[in-house]
């Protein structure tokens, strides 16, 4: 089949989809608003379509004039940014894709959904918004968006179900994918008779970076540990973040059990996973992260925010333990009770691996999405 794929980037959280896609056969065009820095082409090389000369103008001013100041301007082009048509037109009518997978309610989605759906190509929307989620708002906006993209959703994010949330008809939860790395067998932990805690983000404020160097260094007395800290640090709100890390690290005198790394290659990341014996995610304001899933195919307890969007993926208390939000105090319960016994950190381990090879696999996305395709049919 052909499976095309419309999205502001080609993410690390596509990439075992990819695989999975062209290791069974499959063709896949992945058409992508705009390059990251650090990206993998190994299976999938995107076609980095960009934005029309009109919007270019539109975001320079947006980022660079109007909002210079704000580190948040530049997610600006993902909602209201517009394709050349006329070139996405093309691109999709010469593959004439047997299912379209689009990210977000976007402008660029809404243009590729007026061209597919003109020809017949089934699409589903894909975004990160919660399954279980609040009503629907119905204010024009809200109304116009629903009406210009696809009638079907998909989402890797399971949410609470609450009062006041319920699954919208053609919602549909189809999680990360991620390959299984290392069974707890064929690893070692525990190098140097050392901890090693690995955390992954980019350098921002709301990864919690500084609180975990506190976190650890409250806790080195009473353990042999290591953190390190992977992310990038590529514009100059995160270099300058970065810098605030290291400074942090000075200040707690804890160049020797903290290492602050930046920018590291997609396929120097298995050295990280295999020196590490438990991975922490800290950061709020997550809607979905898929480290969590990449850490336990290397058989790594996990602890995560209470509030992260795929926080579904951790089974407390059995693949690792979730803190709540933004709480320090909670955060180092939780590292505590884990690095207090290493036979527990083994244990969670080799579960996270067991619920990845069984939840979390490629088959389960494939079958997921075609059932989904069917709908699709049926809806436009």
């Amino acid at each position: 089949m052909r499976f095309l794929y419309v999205a502001p980037r080609y993410h690390t959280n596509q990439m075992d989809i990819m695989k999975g896609l062209t290791e069974h056969g499959h063709e896949v065009l992945f058409i992508s608003h705009y390059a990251a820095i650090i990206e993998d082409y190994s299976y999938v090389t995107p076609v980095v379509l960009g934005y029309s000369p009109l919007y270019r103008l539109i975001d320079w001013l947006y980022v660079k004039v109007i909002h210079r100041k704000d580190p948040t301007a530049i997610v600006f082009k993902i909602q209201h940014g517009f394709p050349p048509i006329g070139k996405l037109r093309r691109l999709i009518c010469d593959f004439r894709p047997d299912v379209v997978i689009l990210r977000e309610r976007s402008v660029y989605s809404m243009a590729a959904y007026r061209i597919c759906r003109r020809k017949g190509y089934p699409c589903i929307l894909y975004n990160q918004n919660p399954l279980w989620s609040a009503p629907a708002k119905t204010d024009l906006p809200h109304r116009i968006a629903d009406k210009l993209s696809p009638k079907v959703r998909m989402t890797p994010v399971m949410g609470r179900k609450k009062p006041g949330t319920a699954i919208r008809e053609n919602d549909y939860f189809v999680p990360f994918v991620a390959e299984p790395q290392r069974a707890p067998g064929e690893r070692d932990y525990f190098a140097q008779d050392t901890i090693h805690i690995l955390c992954i983000g980019k350098y921002e404020i709301r990864k919690h970076h500084l609180m975990m160097v506190e976190a650890v260094s409250r806790l080195r007395e009473k353990y042999r540990l290591h953190l390190t800290l992977v992310g990038e640090a590529t514009n100059h709100f995160q270099k300058e973040y970065c810098e605030q890390v290291r400074e942090c690290v000075k200040a707690h005198h804890a160049e020797d059990i903290v290492t602050v790394k930046t920018n590291v290659p997609r396929n120097q990341m298995e050295r990280e996973y295999l020196a590490a014996d438990v991975y922490v995610i800290p950061s709020t304001l997550e809607m979905a992260s898929v480290s969590q899933l990449e850490a336990m195919s290397y058989s790594l307890p996990v602890i995560c925010s209470d509030t992260n969007g795929t926080a579904c993926y951790v089974e407390d208390g059995v693949t690792g333990y979730l803190f709540k939000d933004c709480d320090e105090e909670d955060l180092i319960h939780k590292l505590d009770a884990l690095l207090s016994d290493r036979k527990r950190i083994r244990a969670m381990g080799e579960a996270g691996y067991q619920a990845l090879v069984k939840k979390y696999n490629f088959d389960r996305y494939y079958e997921s999405v075609m059932q989904i395709r069917e709908k699709c049919e049926k809806n436009d």
